[in-house]
This record gives C-alpha cells, sequence and structure tokens, in this order.
C-alpha cells in the first residue's frame, strides 16, 4: 500500500473502481482523465499531456488512443492504445473543446493540466470516499494486473504498457492473497 507517497501503488477493488467513477468524480473531465489512465494503463503524464487531435477525429472518438513517444517515460516510443467503450463513453460526456490543443487543457486554458493538479484532484476524491493506498499510478497497475490475471499474454501487455523489458512489467503486477491461495491448492499429488 502506499502510504505518504511510499510504497507500491494499490490495486483498485472493482468496487473502489465503481464507487470513484460513480461517486467520486463528479466533474466529466475528471472521470474521463482518470478513465485513460485505467482503460489505456498508462501513467498520468502520459493521460495529461494528451492532445485533442491524439484522441478525436473528425468524427468523434478515434478507435485509437496515441500516446507520443515525446510524452512517454522513456520518450522512445509512440504507443497506440484501443479505445475501450466505457473509456469512449466517459470522452463523449466530457466532450472537450476541440478547437484547443490539449485534451485536458490546464489552469486558464493554457497548455494541459499539470501531473500535480490531477494527483491532488485524485486525493481530494479519495479522502471524500475514504479510500486508501490510492495513487494515480494506481489505475495503471490495476489496469495491467487485471489484463494478467485475466490471462493475456506478458508480450500484449507489453505492447500496451510500454515497458522496455517483460521483467520491468512483472513487477507492476500484483499478486492477491486469493491467487497465491489458488496457486498452492493446484499442487495435488
Amino acid at each position: 500500500m502506499k502510504i505518504n507517497r511510499f510504497g507500491r501503488a494499490e490495486i483498485l477493488t472493482p468496487n473502489q473502481i465503481n464507487v470513484l467513477f460513480t461517486e467520486g468524480f463528479v466533474n466529466p473531465r475528471d472521470r474521463a482523465l482518470f478513465g485513460v489512465c485505467l482503460y489505456a494503463a498508462c501513467r498520468i503524464n502520459e493521460a495529461c499531456t494528451l492532445a485533442v487531435k491524439d484522441v478525436f477525429g473528425s468524427n468523434g472518438v478515434r478507435g485509437v488512443l496515441v500516446l507520443r513517444s515525446i510524452n512517454t517515460k522513456g520518450k522512445r516510443d509512440t504507443r497506440e492504445i484501443q479505445v475501450h467503450p466505457k473509456l469512449k463513453q466517459y470522452l463523449e460526456e466530457y466532450n472537450p473543446n476541440r478547437r484547443k490543443e490539449f485534451l485536458f487543457p490546464g489552469r486558464h486554458g493554457l497548455l494541459h493540466i499539470h501531473k500535480v493538479s490531477a494527483d491532488k484532484i485524485l486525493r481530494d476524491t479519495c479522502v471524500r470516499l475514504g479510500i486508501e493506498g490510492v495513487s494515480t499510478h494506481s489505475f495503471r497497475r490495476t489496469a495491467l494486473t487485471r489484463m494478467s490475471d485475466a490471462g493475456i499474454p506478458l508480450r500484449h501487455i507489453q505492447e500496451i504498457s510500454g515497458h522496455r523489458t517483460l521483467a520491468a512489467l512483472e513487477r507492476y503486477l500484483g499478486v492477491t492473497e486469493k491467487q497465491k491461495q489458488n496457486a498452492i491448492s493446484a499442487l495435488e499429488f
């Protein structure tokens, strides 16, 4: 659990995700912002720096979300991630000003929202809801772990996450007590 910015980001439960997106994020912008983090398994800075044209085409939400290499952690590869139907819904409800450069404009409409501002939105929401140990990175870690739990090959998950190595990706994936119990119970000799 992450406490005072130390430790690993908490993996969100389905109930926590539901509460955050139904009762917590009351602003459509916030649902869209953290929806991008969850459904694209991206870092908060990658979500904050999305350009409108990387998400919206002339006919609405594009089928893929483009995370430009310049905005990724290693600044090496541009990633294209399929837009999940729930994310598409959040983006359409948000309906940003398409004449702006950034999907999530910053204060006074200048540049993009800063990751510190996004972090504050999440912290305030979690305090209000009584959810502990959650950070902006929880959405990314939750998405990657859920994909792994669903049996998605790690190489496919690596393409989405942008991790350079499978070893780096594996450090992200959480293991629940139930998964450990199931692993031990599989030992039948």
